[in-house]
This record gives structure tokens, C-alpha cells and sequence, in this order.
């Protein structure tokens, strides 16, 4: 006989060392934790982050050390009608008699009336950390609510980046915490339903918290290596949950059937290991496949998220492989207490009275179509799946703006009061310069003459006040002119306006000052540089994906067939996700359902985010669908029985994992944030379609029209032995299982 495979050489010590196995777990896990927490975080910086030209224009404006304070104002209008002058100059100047008492305010500009005389705004600069600004700004709040309220005939309001920050970290605070309310004991819920037995259904929960936390720590140790952003941490909760509730189900649910059929404890646990947990490895090895080809976008966001992801699959795989044999062989039989009666009575393996496996019924009527007209079945299939992605063709990448921020908070309220009053404190274009100190003069001469002629443009917004502010670094090195626009930053017309700065404007004014340097940054330049910059990566990331997985899934089955059906499979379900996404956020007919205003494009970083994650999380269900199909092929069942088989007796499992995702997905489509509705939205679509319409239609069409080609393969590949677990008659089934029936 063989060596056994390392998944069940694994599961037996495990199994016969319970206690051992779970010791060691904690220990690692608690050490990874605190080791994290005292090494503490290493986050990316400016320049970490630095892409396409935006990019230059910040690190030339870091290179100037310019003193950049917090700013925040105090805007006075009128309730109805127009402004009383004397009114507003009175408000205003009890506004800066009352701030000036507040601390953390440094100055009090002088008020300033808006153009058509609609608006007073009195400018607030705050001292200290402007990073910490938004935390410190509630005071500021307080005193001009004071104002408020001694001048009701007016209408007196703050508004500012800070308070803007505060208020959006409120509400994205509440939605964070409702969903994180709501995720676990939907999770929790879903594996009762799907187990019958409340530890059971805990189990998955435990592996999936114990990964997530050990993972935590393991990615703050890494980024001193690779710099962490502010969504790493997000997105290893997000991903860790997903990829350790499936595989400890996988794995339950193997454990559960075999001892259904009668098998010892550890005879059941080796089983699992040999099939469900081989399975595990080669899915977690696909997820890490898809997660490392993040590093090719060259971007510390994707870095960051990529080694986040990588580390907390590779921990919930070890986990599964390990620990969780441990903890199956030492509850034995209690892994199914205490039952949820009828829950129990709908979900328990079911054996019939030759100790196999029962038939089940729905299944097999819903692949009856793919088994009996499986050319027919895959064209309509296909067809129907193209045509959900086609809309995709038209997809637009853009970065929200200010505009699309929630309207239920007072400050972006008053926010669009500001900049309808006041257009220069709205969008603005950054024109940063460095040149040689000698030319520091004809450099303020000619960024003076660009706001002269950005003046009288339309598509520009003149300066308030007394004209162009032009920022000189202490060395006059660096000089910096922001340039606004009345339009919002995603409209068309804010786009012409950086177009024509970078290629025209700029050029023809700074362009033959000797060793000038310059770059053109913004919203809005950000928001193009990095749709150019996903769309220039999505190719090549792709590429490397597509490639390894082919390789890895082709020596797994040893099948070529296999490893390119996988592949075609997963990017006509990701076609499908993103076509679904354009109909639903490019559009508006979903903004009352979804609640949200569409933005007429899709978040510039969901696309290469979207095809990673998806390529990676619907390869679980492939190969734990194919392999059980392979598993009845090497014990002699024809094809079409085989494809039959495989896909109905790993439907329960499939369809639980599939529903814990999309349930949890989904609840991200509650946020506010136009960003995480259609993260939701997408995931929770993407993997829908994958377990249900790929792998109950388009899976068995394809393998059945395919039959014995399905396991062709080089020679060089083939196996030299075909070992199928299980393929010994089991024992007699436990009476106590028979009789759960």
C-alpha cells in the first residue's frame, strides 16, 4: 500500500491527539494575534500609493513641507428668500467672537460674501494634527449650533473636511456595526438550518473567527514587509469568514455522510481528509492563486489586500486540516447534539437499507434537462449568461465623489449649499510645480496667468476674494495654485476641464521655464489616472490567474479538459457579475430598490477586486463538485451516472456554503456607501449564479456532452494508479442514524 496523502497523515495524528492538535491551535493563533498587536501597524504613505500623474502631483506637493492646517467654515444663509446683510455680518461675527474661545481653533479669517450675495462664509483654521481633525472637530460643531440658535431667522451651519470626515465615520461606524450585528447570526442561522445541530452549525463559525483573528495578526508582522491601507482588515474579515465557514463545512458534511454509512469516528475523519480536505487544499491553493496576482497591479491598496487575503486562506486551510479533524474526533457523535428537531429530521444524512447514501429527489429533476438534452441545455444556458453579460462592454470606472456621499447628514447638506454659493470650494484641479529656486518668480508670473485664463473659462470657477492663492514652499522650490471647477467631479465637463489643464493650459504656460517639473492632481485626476491604471493591469493580473489556475487544476484532476472547462466556466460567471453590476449601478431603475443614486459607473478598484475574489471563491465549489464526480469515475460509474452523482450528493453542501455568502454579501448592499452596495451586490450575485445556474446547469451539460474526454490528459500526466477512497463495501449503519430517519 501507498504513503497516504498528507491531508490524512495530518487527520490521523489530529484525530488521535484531539487535545494536542487544538493546544496548539490556540497557541498559534494567540501568538500570531499578539505578536501583531507588538509589532503594530505599518501603513502605506503617500508615495506607497503614488499612481499615474495625480500621483506626481502629490509627491511633488509632499516635497514642498507645506504647513496644511485643518480648515473648516461657518456658512450663513438665509431660510427663505434673500439674505439680510446686517443679519448675516451680525451672525457672523458672533460666530468668531464665540469660536475664538473654542481650542482647537487657530485663527478666524475674515467673513466672506459669495458672489451673488446669497451666502456669508467666515473661514475656521483648527490647529494641531490635520489628520486627527475630524476627531477633534465636534466642539467647533457645538459653538455653531450655539450661533443657531441665537439667530434663528437664519440659517447657520458648519461644514468643512472635518466635520465631513466625522460625519461620514458616524455613519459608516452604525452601518459597520449593523453589519456586523447581522452577519453572524445570519451565518449562525443558515448552518443550524443546514446542520440540524447547533455545534454543528458552531463549528464552521469557530474555525472561520479563529482564522480571521490569527490572520490579523500574521498581516500587521507583513506589513513592514508590504505596507497595510485602512480596508485590509475589512477585507481579511470578509474573505476569512467565506473561505473558513466553506471548508470546515466541506469537511463536516464529508464526516457527517461516512459516519451516516456506519464508519468509525476516525475511519469517517481520514475519509473526509482523503476527499473534502484534498479538495480544501487545491480550492485554497486556486484562492491564493487568485489573491497573488493582485501583487502584479503594482498598487499598495491591491498589495496590501492581496497579502491580507493570502495569509488568512492559508490559515483557515491549515486550520481545516488540522485542528478541525481534532475537533470532529473529539466530539464524535456530539457533533450532532443539540438537534433542532426538525430541522434535524430534514438535514440528517439519510441512509437507505443497504447502508448508502438516500437518493435524493429534487436534485436529479432539477439536472434531468443537462443529462438528457445536454446540447440544448448548455446553448440556452450560455446564451442566457452572455446576454447578462453583455452589458458589461459599457462599463465606466470612475472614484465616487461628494456627490454620491449620503444626503441623511447635516454637514453634506450644508456642503451643497457651500458650493452652490461658492463655487471655488468645491472640485478643484491641484497644479503642483517644482522648479529650480532662481525661477521661483517666473513660476508665480506663470501660475498667475493660468488662473487668469482658467478665469474666464466655463468650465472653470474663478477664485473668491482677491484672486489666485499661490502656496511657495519655504526654499521656493514648490508651488502649488488649486484651480476649481463648478461641475461635479464625475461629470463630463470636470473631465474636459482637466483634460484641457493637462494638455493645453499647463503646458503652455509653464512648459519653457527652465528644469520646471509639474503634474496636474485632484479628484477628478485621481479618479481617470486610476481607471486608466486598472484597466492597463486587469490583462495582465487576469493573465497570471488564468494561467496558474489552468496549471493547478490540470494536475489535480490530471485532466486538461477539466482545468480549461474551470476556466471557462469561471470567467463566463464573472462576465455575468460584471454585466449584472452595469445594469444595476449604471442605471437608475435600482435606486429606490437598493437605495442609492446612481453614479452612471461602476467604483474604479471593484473590477480587478471583483475577479480575484470571484475566481477564487467559486473554484471551492468547483472542486469539491468535480472531485466528487471524479470520485465516482475512478470507481467505475459511467460518466453521465458519475456527473449525476457528484453534483447531487455535494448539492446540500454546495447550496449551504453558497447561501451563507450571498447572505452575507448582501448585507453589505444595505451600507450607505455606493462603494459597498456594489462590492455586495456583486459578490452576492457572482456566487448565486455560480452554485446554481453554473454548476446545476452549465457543469453537468458540458461534462455530460464531454464524457470520457472530460479526463483526457498528456501522458505525462496521467495517473499510474487510480486510488478512489471508500471504495470498500462500509459496515452496517449505526441504529441510531437509521433511526433518526
Amino acid at each position: 500500500m501507498g504513503r497516504r496523502p498528507v491531508t490524512v497523515r495530518l487527520a490521523r495524528w489530529s484525530a488521535e491527539h484531539p487535545w494536542r492538535a487544538i493546544a496548539l491551535w490556540v497557541v498559534f493563533v494567540a501568538v500570531c494575534f499578539v505578536g501583531g498587536s507588538a509589532a503594530g501597524l505599518n501603513e502605506a504613505t503617500d508615495e506607497d500609493q503614488a499612481i499615474g500623474e495625480f500621483g506626481r502631483a502629490q509627491l511633488i506637493v509632499d516635497s514642498g513641507g507645506f504647513d496644511r492646517p485643518a480648515t473648516e467654515n461657518v456658512l450663513i444663509t438665509a431660510r427663505s428668500g434673500s439674505l439680510d446683510q446686517a443679519a448675516a455680518k451680525a451672525a457672523a461675527q458672533d460666530a468668531a467672537d464665540r469660536l475664538r474661545q473654542v481650542d482647537g481653533v487657530a485663527s478666524i479669517g475674515t467673513p466672506m460674501p459669495s458672489r451673488d450675495g446669497s451666502a456669508l462664509l467666515v473661514p475656521i483654521t483648527m490647529s494641531g494634527d490635520p489628520g486627527t481633525a475630524g476627531d477633534r472637530v465636534q466642539p467647533l460643531r457645538d459653538t455653531t449650533a450655539k450661533v443657531q440658535d441665537a439667530h434663528p431667522q437664519l440659517r447657520v451651519e458648519q461644514v468643512g473636511g472635518p466635520s465631513i470626515d466625522k460625519a461620514l465615520d458616524d455613519t459608516l461606524g452604525k452601518d459597520f456595526k449593523r453589519a456586523e450585528l447581522l452577519s453572524l447570526p445570519v451565518t449562525l442561522a443558515i448552518l443550524i438550518i443546514a446542520f440540524g445541530a447547533l455545534i454543528a452549525a458552531g463549528v464552521p463559525v469557530l474555525l472561520a473567527l479563529s482564522s480571521v483573528a490569527a490572520a490579523m495578526g500574521l498581516s500587521t508582522l507583513a506589513s513592514h514587509l508590504v505596507p497595510a491601507t485602512d480596508t485590509t482588515a475589512s477585507v481579511i474579515l470578509l474573505i476569512g469568514m467565506a473561505v473558513g465557514v466553506d471548508y470546515s463545512l466541506f469537511y463536516v458534511r464529508r464526516e457527517r455522510e461516512e459516519r451516516a454509512k456506519g464508519r468509525s469516528g476516525l475511519d469517517a475523519v481520514e475519509i473526509a481528509a482523503e476527499t473534502s480536505g484534498h479538495a480544501v487544499v487545491v480550492s485554497g491553493t486556486a484562492v491564493i492563486i487568485s489573491m497573488g496576482g493582485l501583487l502584479l497591479a503594482q498598487d499598495a491598496i491591491f498589495s496590501s489586500l492581496a497579502v491580507g487575503s493570502i495569509l488568512v486562506v492559508a490559515v483557515a486551510v491549515i486550520g481545516s486540516l488540522t485542528v478541525l479533524p481534532a475537533l470532529l474526533a473529539k466530539l464524535g457523535r456530539w457533533v450532532d447534539r443539540p438537534r433542532v428537531p426538525l430541522l434535524w429530521r430534514l438535514t440528517a444524512p439519510r441512509t437507505g437499507r443497504d447502508g448508502q447514501p438516500a437518493r435524493p429527489r429534487f436534485w436529479p429533476a432539477v439536472l434531468k434537462p443537462a443529462l438528457r438534452a445536454p446540447v440544448a441545455t448548455l446553448l440556452i444556458s450560455v446564451a442566457l449568461l452572455l446576454a447578462l453579460a453583455a452589458p458589461a462592454l459599457g462599463m465606466k470606472l470612475k472614484f465616487p465623489g461628494p456627490e454620491d456621499v449620503p444626503r441623511t447628514t447635516a454637514a453634506m447638506q450644508a456642503y451643497d449649499r457651500l458650493t452652490a454659493a461658492f463655487p471655488s470650494n468645491g472640485t478643484s484641479h491641484t497644479v503642483a510645480v517644482r522648479a529650480p529656486a532662481e525661477q521661483a518668480d517666473r513660476v508665480r508670473a506663470a501660475l498667475t496667468d493660468l488662473a487668469g485664463r482658467t478665469a474666464t473659462d466655463p468650465l472653470f470657477a474663478p477664485a473668491e476674494g482677491d484672486g489666485p492663492e499661490i502656496q511657495v514652499s519655504a526654499d521656493r522650490r514648490v508651488s502649488v495654485l488649486e484651480v476649481a471647477t463648478p461641475h461635479a467631479s464625475r461629470s463630463d465637463e470636470a473631465s474636459r476641464s482637466l483634460h484641457e489643464l493637462r494638455e493645453d493650459l499647463v503646458p503652455a504656460t509653464l512648459g519653457g521655464i527652465p528644469g520646471v517639473e509639474y503634474a496636474v492632481g485632484g479628484g477628478v485626476a485621481a479618479s481617470e489616472d486610476y481607471a486608466a491604471h486598472i484597466w492597463a493591469k486587469l490583462p495582465i493580473v487576469a493573465a497570471f490567474v488564468l494561467a496558474l489556475t489552468f496549471l493547478v487544476m490540470a494536475w489535480t484532476f490530471r485532466s486538461v479538459v477539466v482545468a480549461l472547462t474551470s476556466i471557462l466556466l469561471n470567467l463566463l460567471s464573472a462576465g455575468a457579475a460584471y454585466g449584472l453590476l452595469v445594469l444595476v449601478f449604471q442605471s437608475t431603475w435600482a435606486e429606490g430598490l437598493l437605495g442609492f443614486t446612481s453614479m452612471d459607473a461602476i467604483v474604479t478598484w471593484l473590477p480587478l477586486f471583483l475577479f480575484v475574489v470571484l475566481f477564487g471563491l467559486s473554484m471551492d465549489y468547483h472542486v469539491f463538485v468535480v472531485s466528487r464526480i471524479r470520485e465516482a469515475v475512478d470507481r467505475g460509474m459511467p460518466n453521465r451516472e458519475a456527473v449525476a452523482h457528484g453534483i447531487t450528493s455535494s448539492a446540500g453542501v454546495v447550496t449551504s456554503a453558497a447561501v451563507v455568502m450571498v447572505a452575507v454579501f448582501s448585507i453589505f448592499a444595505t451600507l450607505s456607501m455606493i462603494d459597498f452596495k456594489q462590492l455586495g451586490i456583486g459578490l452576492a450575485a457572482a456566487i448565486l449564479l455560480d452554485a446554481t445556474i453554473i454548476r446545476a446547469v452549465v457543469l453537468p451539460s458540458v461534462m455530460t456532452l464531454l464524457g470520457d474526454a472530460n479526463w483526457w490528459a498528456p501522458r505525462f500526466m496521467r495517473r499510474r494508479t487510480v486510488v478512489a477512497p471508500a471504495v470498500e463495501p462500509p459496515p452496517a449503519p449505526a441504529p441510531e442514524l437509521v433511526g433518526a430517519r
